[in-house]
């Protein structure tokens, strides 16, 4: 049998063990603070997209009906109103959107974007498609979208911690 005095020490430790399990392991620090609401981070985790379904040839061959893209404009429409960096964020983690930029050739990729883009400010700000070009354009929109980007990268270099 272990002495008295080691006894104790085990006692200790499955004491401390056990009361960091009851309280849970400490929050994994995120990213950015954007990151940390939910409707931000990962904001389409509840969202059905079938990817194995999507067509980009047909998309490139015939548009896109807005109406497949409403769960991503509600969503940037959300995120539009705690900020342009949050819209940035919830745009660049839309699962289609992923799929073409990391499979179609990239000026493709970047003219559906901008597609996407363009319908956005359409629907939500009633803008015309040269007001919208002009708006994806402007210094502001391109920090906080190269801003969201590189958050998002070192997200997925971390492994996607999240809280």
């Amino acid at each position: 049998m272990a002495s008295p005095d080691k006894q104790k020490k085990r006692a200790q430790r499955a004491k401390t063990k056990a009361r960091q399990n009851r309280m849970g392991k400490p929050k994994a620090t995120v990213v950015h603070p954007l990151l940390a609401n939910p409707l931000i981070d990962e904001p389409f985790d509840d969202v059905e997209i079938d990817l194995a379904t999507f067509d980009f040839q047909d998309i490139e061959e015939n548009g896109f009906d807005p109406a497949h893209f409403d769960d991503l404009f509600q969503a940037m429409h959300q995120a539009e109103a705690i900020g342009l960096l949050a819209l940035c964020l919830v745009f660049l983690q839309y699962p289609v959107l992923e799929l073409v930029v990391a499979e179609e050739d990239p000026e493709a990729a970047t003219d559906f974007m901008m597609g996407l883009l363009i319908v956005y400010r359409g629907l939500f700000h009633n803008e015309s498609e040269d007001a919208a070009v002009q708006w994806i354009g402007s210094e502001t929109f391109q920090a906080a979208y190269n801003e969201a980007a590189e958050i998002l990268q070192k997200k997925n270099a971390r492994g996607g911690v999240r809280t």
